[in-house]
């Protein structure tokens, strides 16, 4: 086997990662939350939508997560694709992450195991206040499973304060 052989085999198992993680993440948050979607439009800066009802009104809020594969840290870069099935096209630029293309970031980190996963609920309010590419587990263990961080994550006051409680920021 050779080192090419060893890169296009890592990449494929990246690849295969990435969209098992996606997966995985919807059924976490679609028994949670039920109405939860994977989004299946290409240049989507968004993996999934959540549709919650408001509770006292008749509307839905609309929650766009992006799925990051998280072992060490986790990105908040898009707009490029690793892993073996991705293209380099000149015109497509990375971005980070922000309000303005999804609301929510999610790093899956699969446990020793690889059973089981723990969900990095990063808003992207947070994403923009830190000024970031990325960040440790290490540096966010207080947003491990944090639900309350998924449900508010629009809500610019509540969690900035309590970022500031948990010393996010």
């Amino acid at each position: 086997m050779t080192l090419d052989d060893d890169r296009a085999n890592i990449g494929k198992q990246a690849s295969i990662d990435g969209f098992a993680h996606e997966h995985i993440v919807v059924g976490i948050l679609m028994k949670k939350y039920q109405n939860v979607s994977l989004v299946d439009l290409p240049l989507s800066s968004y993996d999934i939508i959540i549709a919650r009802k408001v509770e006292n009104l008749d509307e839905e809020n609309i929650i766009r997560v992006q799925v990051k594969t998280a072992r060490k840290s986790v990105s908040f870069i898009g707009g490029s694709r690793g892993g073996v099935d991705r293209t380099y096209k000149f015109d497509v630029k990375t971005y980070t992450q922000s309000p303005l293309t999804s609301d929510v970031i999610i790093g899956i980190s699969p446990l020793e195991q690889n059973d089981s996963y723990d969900l990095y609920i990063i808003p992207t309010i947070l994403i923009k206040q830190w000024g970031t590419k990325s960040k440790s587990l290490g540096q966010i263990q207080s947003l491990k499973n944090n639900y309350d961080f998924l449900e508010n994550c629009k809500n610019h006051e509540y969690i900035i304060k309590k970022a500031t409680e948990m010393k996010l920021i």
